[in-house]
């Protein structure tokens, strides 16, 4: 939808509703034309499934094709709405609808959602999840019925569940960084008592261990995922005695600072110090240099999540076995352009270049 967008030129939500026929939505038939003929060339397709379940056609005997995403939070944070993208495109794919709820974190109203959508006559299942990956209860009423968790598990894997492979991150990008010839790594985490900063610190470690280059905690610092924290831990790191010549992020937001803290030392990214983040948000496009990040792969979390459920809701009308899943996705790291491979003698010595640590020093002074 975004490649028809730009062919257009129109916004992704106007191409939305003009390929699912929204009801209500006014656009001119040019427009539509243009969509639709930009769709058509670009191999966009519609199921037929899916055409027989959208607004505009003619409705059946009532059918299950109904599921209910339930989430703690969507507004505090850009990644659950790419989650939502994924289930919805996956639901409508199969000749579902997708109703989405945000209860806040709130168990008062998470009841009453729960309650509503379990009475529901065209209820096919739950997709509960979470705006953090974490460890969850998940509330009696579910149990029993047909659910996936996304972005949270439980402690007896009584439910299919599907998280990112934070792991797999942290040792992709720092093995990245360490095949660019890098050996002064630092790593500017998240809120440490998070799922995700332990898992993508623990694959930072594994990654120079594999690489026989020895973990100095003095290169570490926790961050809270925050621009003005990376800025700040940025600074404190190249006071070090022996500075990086590379940074990884533990977000791209962190990232964002780091490059400021590295501008404001009169340091060029990527020439004096390499900086790679993590998740690939939109703003990773506009800094200045396009940051290089690891992909948080969350529009695929969403689809696997609807994937499995309807799987599940086939297996069960079937009478097969019920095996229930834990799966971790990661994502691919993309190279832009903030980080460049390290020079030979730079390698030999280990260190940062010297005319960046003067400066460095000069300014930090």
């Amino acid at each position: 939808m975004t490649d028809i967008a730009k062919a257009v030129g129109v916004s992704q939500s106007t191409v939305s509703l003009v390929l699912n026929d929204a009801v209500g939505a006014k656009f001119s038939e040019a427009t539509r034309a243009k969509v639709h003929e930009a769709a058509q060339a670009l191999g966009y397709r519609l199921s037929e499934r899916a055409l027989a379940a959208s607004p505009a056609a003619s409705t059946g005997a009532q059918q299950r094709n109904l599921i209910v995403y339930v989430a703690d939070e969507i507004s505090t944070s850009p990644h659950p709405v790419v989650n939502i993208d994924g289930a919805r495109d996956a639901a409508w794919e199969k000749g579902c609808v997708l109703a989405v709820y945000s209860t806040h974190g709130n168990a008062e109203i998470e009841a009453q959602v729960l309650r509503a959508a379990l009475a529901m006559p065209n209820l096919l299942g739950v997709i509960y999840a979470t705006v953090y990956t974490r460890k969850v209860s998940v509330p009696q009423s579910l149990r029993g019925t047909q659910a996936v968790l996304l972005n949270c598990y439980t402690s007896d894997h009584s439910f299919s569940s599907v998280v990112p492979a934070e792991v797999v991150g942290g040792h992709t990008a720092t093995e990245y960084l360490l095949g660019q010839g890098h050996r002064r790594i630092a790593f500017i985490n998240g809120e440490p008592w998070q799922d995700a900063a332990k898992d993508r610190l623990k694959g930072y470690r594994q990654a120079l261990s594999t690489a026989g280059v020895p973990f100095d905690e003095a290169l570490t610092r926790d961050g809270d995922w925050s621009s003005g924290l990376g800025f700040e831990q940025t600074l404190s790191l190249m006071r070090e005695p022996n500075p990086p010549s590379a940074i990884f992020c533990a977000n791209d937001l962190t990232a964002l600072g780091a490059i400021e803290a590295l501008k404001q030392l009169g340091l060029n990214v990527p020439d004096d110090v390499s900086v790679l983040g993590y998740d690939d948000q939109e703003i990773a496009r506009h800094t200045h240099p396009p940051l290089s990040t690891v992909v948080l792969p969350n529009y695929e979390l969403g689809r696997w999540a609807v994937e499995t459920l309807l799987q599940e809701d086939q297996n069960r009308e079937a009478g097969a076995p019920l095996r229930k899943r834990v799966v971790k996705l990661d994502g691919p790291l993309i190279e832009r352009a903030s980080v460049s491979r390290l020079a030979t003698r730079q390698v030999d010595a280990g260190v940062a270049k010297a005319p960046a640590r003067r400066r460095a020093s000069k300014a930090l002074t």
